[in-house]
């Protein structure tokens, strides 16, 4: 049997950029120079699952194959956030004198001094991924995890109250369909980049995806078995005769075997399907390059987010509108077609919502509600029909209500039944 390999990541030309000038690391032979990125897997406890060999009969080869596989365990993304908290409770330990054996595995006293004395310095959702990146290095080199958790939120929820208003982030406005038409305005549908930030923009709004979904981080890192390509798309048809465009992801952050993304044909200026073709027709990527990318000098180029929003950002300015974040795409989406009348299933759905986050938005704007909370009893059966989950027993009663909730999604996702309905 094969052994895999520790998680390899893209190859680096650059070096490290220094610790910043108010993280002061010590140097130490258990801590190398490395990227954020790694920093989980190459900084060692004193003493790790091989060190610490039990009377067990596992071989040194087994467990070093254990913490080989267990980096796959987190998405890049997220492994580099958890390096840099990991690099600020180890600058916490170096200031308090704390030796390196009483680091991992790493006391509940120690664990909540440090949250203690980061609260009001940092957001309480940054120390709460840095603490979630300590316990990461546990797990990843064997080390016993002993914190209270209760006491561990209760720190959490502390420091949210009072983080500093510099760590609060920004509300992220929404794009709407009114902005996106302007920004479509300033576009040139000839020109290469234009017509590719047009579609991407589009796409994106309409299939309420996530901007790095549909974007590479640099021109070097596209790869097919992460990145959309034009041999995913298809187009589907339901009995009815209503067609969508359909965008296989080969990976995403939380379905690492894929998903489809899709959208329908709009009656509008900011319609995706004509600013797609348009992109077929301007830039012609080939069927196994990356799908968003654009014709430079000769050559064809991923589209990074970086490039899409410096290039959003100038149409922002041309409009003479305000510059909105990435994420406003994926929010504006959601605003839209629950403004639409949209059920929240179907939004829930379209948005590939894991849990009911999305109704964060539905506290802001009173629009979504207000067909819900008007005199009509009509109205208020079907708010409940679309919106309460079922109450969670197994008698026969609730065997049938989830019969029924999944025939309305088949109907409402396909316009027809399946064949073979779910066993309970």
């Amino acid at each position: 049997m094969t052994e895999p390999k520790l998680k390899a990541h893209r190859s680096r030309t650059t070096r490290p950029k220094p610790y910043p000038s108010h993280l002061a690391l010590r140097p130490s032979p258990l801590r190398p120079v490395c990227f954020a990125i790694e920093r989980l897997y190459k900084w060692r406890p004193v003493t790790t699952r091989v060190d610490r060999r039990s009377s067990a009969p596992v071989s040194e080869a087994d467990l070093i194959n254990i913490t080989n596989i267990l980096s796959y365990s987190w998405a890049d993304g997220t492994l580099e956030t958890y390096g840099s908290g990991l690099l600020v409770f180890h600058c916490f330990c170096d200031s308090r004198n704390i030796a390196e054996i009483d680091r991992a595995p790493a006391s509940a006293d120690l664990l909540a001094a440090f949250l203690a004395a980061a609260a009001g310095n940092y957001a309480g959702k940054t120390l709460e991924n840095y603490l979630s990146g300590v316990r990461a290095w546990h797990t990843i080199h064997g080390v016993h995890w002993a914190p209270v958790k209760a006491e561990c939120d209760a720190l959490i929820r502390a420091a949210v109250a009072i983080q500093p208003k510099s760590a609060a982030k920004k509300k992220r406005c929404p794009y709407t369909v009114d902005i996106i038409t302007s920004l479509l305005a300033q576009l040139d549908p000839n020109v290469p980049l234009d017509a590719l930030v047009a579609s991407c923009l589009t796409t994106g709004f309409y299939s309420a995806t996530r901007l790095g979904e549909l974007t590479v981080k640099t021109l070097d890192g596209f790869a097919p078995a992460i990145h959309v390509k034009p041999s995913d798309v298809r187009q589907e048809t339901d009995p009815r005769g209503l067609e969508m465009t359909v965008l296989g992801l080969p990976w995403t952050k939380s379905k690492p075997s894929g998903e489809d993304i899709f959208y329908a044909t709009q009656n509008n200026a900011s319609d995706p399907r004509r600013c797609f073709d348009n992109h077929l027709r301007v830039n012609a990527p080939p069927a196994n390059s990356h799908l968003f990318s654009y014709l430079h000098k000769g050559a064809h180029h991923p589209l990074t987010k970086s490039a899409f929003i410096i290039r959003i950002h100038k149409a922002f300015k041309a409009a003479k509108l305000d510059p909105l974040q990435g994420h406003g795409i994926r929010i504006g989406a959601t605003l839209f077609y629950l403004l639409r009348g949209t059920p929240f299933d179907a939004v829930k759905t379209i948005g590939r919502w894991a849990s009911d986050a999305f109704l964060l938005y539905l506290r802001k704007h009173a629009q979504i509600m207000a067909p819900y909370m008007q005199d009509n009893p009509q109205l208020h059966t079907e708010f409940i029909r679309i919106s309460m989950p079922p109450v969670r027993c197994e008698s026969s009663a609730y065997k049938s209500w989830g019969i029924l909730r999944w025939m309305r999604r088949r109907l409402l996702l396909t316009g027809y039944p399946s064949q073979n309905p779910p066993s309970h």
